[in-house]
């Protein structure tokens, strides 16, 4: 049976020592989609953080690739396999299209294949190739969206983790986000997505996590968890 690429045991992490997200455990398989949903202050980006190695947990531990990364930093998880797209986009303003995306690849020491990567990444978003020579800051919410995606794909990731993806996004906005993780992953990539438009995220994974106040409290296949009476009276006004 195959591995878990990714596996949290009873990770405890917050700030500062004070603790957000209490004893979480799940576990991400080679090529799955698996979303983390919960309500905003739930531990969902916290959790995140801990596994890119933006702050290390508090107890517990993280593995990936069959190696401990509970202490690792930032640049090393990437350089082992991890693209984190944190929320809020955080591209680059004043830098144009190519030049976001080109850094996403800064790992990548052959100028050939960070093109080549650039062209894959512009017919994945053809709105990127338009607006290629243009300014971050230039870029409507979505085209943002797009464009941190793309860049957190440019490194080549066996994993990549995006954090809540819809965030000021317009409802048909979010619709076309999600459809292009799940074409995303449908491409081979193993996608963590953590997002608190429930139903939305749970459409598109294979497996979900319910998180509140900070701990796991229902898991399973995306459909059950959809179909849950918990989930739906809590999360889906149902």
């Amino acid at each position: 049976m195959a591995e878990p690429i990714l596996s949290l045991v009873d990770v405890h992490a917050g700030y500062d020592g004070v603790p957000v997200v209490f004893g979480v455990s799940l576990e991400v398989m080679p090529g799955e989609l698996v979303a983390v949903v919960g309500a905003n202050g739930a531990g969902k980006s916290t959790t995140l953080r801990s596994i890119a190695g933006l702050n290390n947990p508090i107890q517990g531990s993280i593995r990936f690739a069959g190696r401990d990364i509970s202490r690792m930093r930032a640049h090393q998880t990437l350089a082992l396999g991890i693209s984190y797209v944190p929320e809020g986009r955080r591209v680059f303003p004043k830098l144009s299209v190519a030049e976001n995306l080109s850094l996403g690849a800064y790992t990548e020491k052959s100028a050939a294949e960070v093109r080549r990567r650039l062209d894959e990444m512009m017919q994945l978003f053809p709105v990127l190739r338009e607006r290629s020579r243009q300014t971050a800051e230039t870029l409507s919410g979505g085209e943002q969206q797009m464009l941190a995606i793309a860049r957190g794909l440019m490194s080549r990731p066996k994993l990549l983790m995006l954090d809540e993806m819809s965030l000021g996004l317009m409802p048909t906005l979010v619709e076309k986000m999600m459809d292009t993780i799940s074409t995303i992953n449908r491409g081979g990539v193993t996608v963590l997505l953590v997002e608190q438009m429930v139903q939305e995220a749970l459409e598109i994974a294979h497996r979900g996590y319910v998180l509140q106040s900070g701990k796991i409290v229902q898991s399973g296949a995306a459909r059950e968890l959809l179909d849950s009476d918990e989930v739906r009276k809590a999360y889906l006004g149902m």
